[in-house]
């Protein structure tokens, strides 16, 4: 039977009755000549954009947006989280992947959430990993930055002191955790003081968010962006900042946890070689494991790689065509991937050629129904399956300069707003990055998880930040936010714009499908951000086919800059704030 997400139905009968949504009354992409920022956020946007024209290079403009995302879209990303980066170099050709995971600290044992619930682990001192993105920033700026490191962080200070307005996603988000707490004054969601004053109207008896469009500052958070200027990002690592990290973690109001000082200082970004599969005559790289992202994007690729997709991105050979990609692709990545310091996953297998042409040949005109994992060629860690799927949302950043650089990174703090505390004096939120490792070690049958809880280890993750190349350059730059829904939209994506022939905007436009081993999960249109199409003959196809189908919102936050002979075109997500910018 089709489920109807919750609280959906008016909108599809609205959107139903609405006449079809002509394509030039849609979002349309942008174009440039010489350099192109997208984000989830105008400000962010703005920031880079700035940067670009001031001379600077991909990863000096990624340094300014995410210092400006952290503030105005601290339910996403910050300084308390971490990120994965891909980073193409425009003099040598060469492809680059940093890990900036977080880590769990060195007390972590693998039965750290065992009997806990979801909420219960999210919203606690236990969720906390050690934070990379500060880190990061600074890594890829030593590297491959050309401003100078004081000049970045300008953008987000005059926003923290002078005052930004809040987002209607911030307050709707923050009134949605707030419904969930019994009452203002018992509450599991903002239970931390700082956080609470900082995103509500502080009321204890009538409790809501700070209304969409005021206008509020962060002192606390302009200090910390002085002190990694003058410190680097030795100031979240050591000293003050530290101890009051440190010091968030082990006082949590709900349950303590045990990140220490020699965490925080031991944390390093790891350079990984890229993970690539081969697609249409093109290069498709990304992010390896811990991520699961550029071993999930290639395998949905590559499975489709000996199918006619047709012309129609919502036709329903391919939605069918797409939906069996992701269950085996998902079968996989559920039973394989983990942090390859900890365990043998077997990234070249995973793509094997031949590998993936005989998970194809499971696929038939009616759905599969729960895909079980295949065994690829090469080495790896006996283990069993990991039983749920808790990521939530992020933020991304694609950025090209105009020296040949191109970046793509996919930024987090997991859930909204983290594990909802914010670091006093800091002016940031910290993360609940590992309720992303499975909360049992093991499976019913005594099978290691491979996505365990270990002391150091960094927990699987689905972002995929993506560069596709073609003879060497770069074509296309993607990726997205969404949880475990992130594999399909960026996946989706790189269809719609080699397969279909869809310029990004139109690509971002498409509205989603996906099936991550359960449901074939269908969006429903949204007028004027999406193609207006009909959703429940779709399904009603689907459903004759077998697939258990789900019609409700994916909301993805697509980055996507498209690099053409003539310049640059970008497409940006306007199911959340997303836009382009460059010249």
């Amino acid at each position: 039977m089709r489920r109807l997400a919750a609280g959906l139905a008016l909108a599809l009968v609205a959107a139903a009755a609405s006449p079809v949504i002509a394509q030039d009354a849609l979002p349309q992409a942008v174009t440039t000549d010489r350099e192109m920022v997208v984000t989830a956020n105008p400000l962010a946007t703005a920031a880079g954009e700035d940067m670009l024209r001031r001379g600077g290079t991909a990863a000096d403009a990624m340094v300014a947006v995410q210092t400006v995302l952290g503030l105005v879209e601290p339910q996403s990303s910050g300084l308390g989280g971490g990120a994965f980066l891909v980073w193409y170099d425009g003099d040598t050709g060469d492809l680059t992947t940093y890990d900036a995971r977080e880590k769990a600290p060195l007390a972590a044992t693998e039965d750290r959430f065992v009997g806990l619930g979801f909420f219960t682990a999210w919203q606690s001192g236990l969720s906390v990993g050690v934070p990379g993105t500060p880190r990061l920033m600074e890594v890829v700026h030593d590297e491959h930055g050309r401003k100078n490191w004081n000049s970045l962080f300008t953008d987000a200070n005059l926003l923290a002191r002078s005052g930004f307005e809040v987002t209607a996603r911030t307050a709707d988000q923050v009134n949605a955790l707030l419904a969930l707490n019994p009452s203002c004054t018992d509450r599991l969601f903002f239970r931390d003081p700082v956080a609470f004053a900082y995103f509500t109207n502080g009321s204890a008896t009538d409790c809501a968010a700070v209304p969409a469009g005021t206008r509020i500052r962060n002192r606390d958070y302009a200090d910390t962006l002085q002190a990694l200027r003058r410190r680097g990002a030795d100031a979240i690592y050591s000293g003050d900042l530290a101890a009051s990290i440190v010091d968030a973690v082990q006082t949590d109001p709900a349950i303590p946890g045990d990140m220490t000082l020699a965490d925080l200082a031991a944390y390093e970004v790891i350079e990984r070689e890229p993970v690539c599969e081969e697609y249409r005559g093109h290069d498709v790289c990304g992010m390896g494991p811990p991520s699961s992202g550029a071993l999930a994007v290639g395998q949905i690729l590559g499975i489709l790689e000996g199918f006619d997709l047709g012309d129609d991105p919502l036709g329903e050979d391919f939605v069918h065509l797409f939906a069996q990609a992701g269950r085996l692709a998902f079968a996989d990545r559920n039973l394989y991937v983990g942090d390859t310091d900890f365990v043998t996953v077997p990234v070249e297998g995973m793509l094997d050629d031949d590998y993936l042409a005989s998970r194809a040949a499971l696929i038939t005109d009616v759905d599969m129904g729960t895909a079980q994992p295949g065994t690829p060629p090469g080495e790896f860690d006996p283990t069993g399956p990991q039983a749920t799927d808790t990521e939530n949302g992020t933020s991304h950043v694609s950025i090209v300069d105009r020296y040949g650089n191109a970046l793509s990174m996919t930024t987090t703090i997991e859930s909204s707003f983290g594990n909802g505390v914010m670091v006093d004096g800091g002016g940031f939120l910290l993360n609940n990055e590992l309720t992303d490792f499975s909360f049992s070690p093991v499976t019913a049958d005594g099978q290691p998880v491979a996505n365990r809880v270990q002391p150091g280890k960094r927990p699987r993750s689905s972002m995929s930040p993506t560069i596709v190349l073609e003879d060497g350059e770069v074509v296309l730059v993607t990726g997205s936010p969404g949880g475990s829904s992130i594999i399909g939209y960026t996946a989706q994506s790189i269809v719609n714009v080699l397969d279909f022939g869809l310029d990004p905007q139109q690509a971002v436009n498409v509205p989603h499908h996906q099936n991550r081993n359960g449901s074939t999960n269908l969006e429903a249109p949204i007028p004027g951000v999406t193609w207006d199409y009909d959703v429940d003959a779709l399904a009603a196809a689907l459903e004759a086919r077998g697939h258990p189908v789900s019609i409700g919102a994916l909301t993805s936050g697509l980055s996507v800059i498209q690099v053409t002979d003539d310049g640059f075109v970008g497409g940006a997500d306007h199911r959340r704030d997303g836009t382009v910018g460059g010249r």
